[in-house]
């Protein structure tokens, strides 16, 4: 786990899910060890990392989609899911 993530996080802020996520991705750490040392579900944790991909693919696009774009696209997904 890196210096920048504190162990005694009693709220879970966008920016810290964010930092936390990114660690996973580096593997500086793994679902596991994140979950053991934040008292925190690999469920929970898997669920910030699959909120991030949509954000993470847009932003490496050519021609990235505006935020209603990118929610309208969402949600035809999910309509034809």
């Amino acid at each position: 786990m890196s210096k920048t993530m504190d162990d005694n996080i009693k709220r879970w802020t966008a920016k810290r899910k964010t930092a936390l996520v990114i660690e996973i991705i580096q593997g500086k750490t793994t679902l596991c060890e994140a979950s053991r040392s934040f008292d925190l579900t690999p469920s929970e944790i898997e669920g910030w990392v699959e909120d991030a991909r949509p954000g993470m693919e847009n932003s490496l696009r050519a021609n990235p989609l505006d935020f209603r774009e990118q929610d309208e696209k969402q949600l035809r997904d999910l309509q034809e899911a």
